[in-house]
């Protein structure tokens, strides 16, 4: 058993063998963790699933080694006294070998390239709305109040910036020229966002697995590629359920002297995911609440118990168990329609 901490430039190295005694401590190099790993017999070797592990995961299975991925809160607790990077190798080397140790499946090329496209997406989203909060504040100073809404600021600045129509008085040449500059920037983002969303549709068609999620209510383009770049098949978890969990769509327990108590939701796991689904279930809500299906009637009989925020989310977590399910039996979905109560 080997276990690896994993740095930008030099990892720390800890074997075991089969006693559980450590034989082997050595700091290295990236390079010099494969070359080890090219001289060293078939063995388990175990990593935090964290930056740069999933490539190097691969070179380490191509050389014959097992290689186990972990969730850092997984191995935190085997951490001992006086931490140091050492300590941390061997804290994963003893926290892989543990038969109740959940594991992370490593990722292949297309799931990598699908992350790192939907984690460019949401910068330049992220950049385009700092864009127009400075374009609001802008304007703001300049007494000028505009519409909520990307679209009404853009038909805003479209007018004032026609060479036909006299601008405001408040606004000095300067600044006029400053805010046409910022408007090129916001048509720029968006034209690099609308590509991007463009070649997630075309994946969504090209991938069976996606393909069969966005027949999914509430599921899309971006739905579908984000849930699969993230967890393939979903042969990591046993149920529709772990996934939930695992997206932090289920109540925090707090359980104490036998009395369970259940708060809000855990909120762990991947944010971005658990965002799209939850924005993916607010905009499927009203379609799926009127369906004379078996979801429509649960919605129907929550919306007199429970905030709409609530059910939206309880609605996400059964959109997250129904995706797990579809990914697992190879099938699309397909809504169970209520049967008539009998007079």
């Amino acid at each position: 058993m080997l276990g690896i901490d994993l740095g930008k430039n030099s990892c720390s190295v800890a074997g075991f063998d089969e006693t559980g005694r450590v034989v082997l401590r050595r700091r290295l190099t990236r390079d010099g963790v494969v070359r080890l790993g090219a001289k060293l017999p078939a063995c388990t070797m175990a990593m935090e699933a964290c930056c740069g592990a999933h490539h190097l995961g691969h070179v380490l299975r191509e050389q014959g080694h097992e290689v186990r991925l972990m969730s850092p809160e997984y191995v935190q607790p085997y951490v001992k006294a006086q931490k140091n990077y050492e300590r941390d190798a061997e804290a994963m080397a003893e926290a892989a070998t543990r038969a109740t140790m959940r594991f992370v499946e490593l990722k292949s090329e297309a799931q990598l390239d699908a992350q790192i496209l939907h984690r460019a997406r949401t910068r330049l989203v992220e950049q385009r709305t700092a864009l127009i909060n400075q374009l609001r504040a802008v304007l703001l100073e300049r007494g000028i109040v505009v519409a909520k809404g990307r679209q009404q600021l853009q038909r805003f600045l479209t007018e004032m910036l026609d060479p036909a129509i006299e601008p405001p008085s408040t606004l000095s040449p300067r600044t006029r020229l400053l805010i046409e500059d910022m408007r090129l920037e916001g048509g720029e983002l968006d034209r690099r966002i609308a590509a991007l969303t463009t070649e997630f549709v075309a994946r969504a068609r090209e991938d069976h697995a996606a393909r069969r999620l966005v027949s999914i209510p509430g599921f899309g383009a971006l739905n579908a590629t984000a849930l699969v770049a993230a967890i393939g098949t979903g042969e990591t978890f046993r149920s529709g359920r772990d996934l939930a969990a695992w997206l932090g769509l289920v109540p925090r327990q707090a359980t104490t002297g036998g009395k369970p108590r259940l708060h809000g939701i855990t909120k762990r796991g991947n944010t971005y995911l658990r965002t799209l689904l939850i924005h993916g279930a607010r905009a499927a809500l009203p379609s799926l609440s009127a369906d004379q299906t078996l979801i429509g009637g649960w919605l129907r009989g929550l919306v007199g118990r429970a905030h709409k925020n609530k059910i939206v989310v309880a609605l996400a977590g059964k959109l997250a168990r129904i995706a797990w399910a579809v990914l697992r039996s190879g099938e699309g979905y397909a809504a169970r329609v209520s049967q008539p109560v009998a007079a």
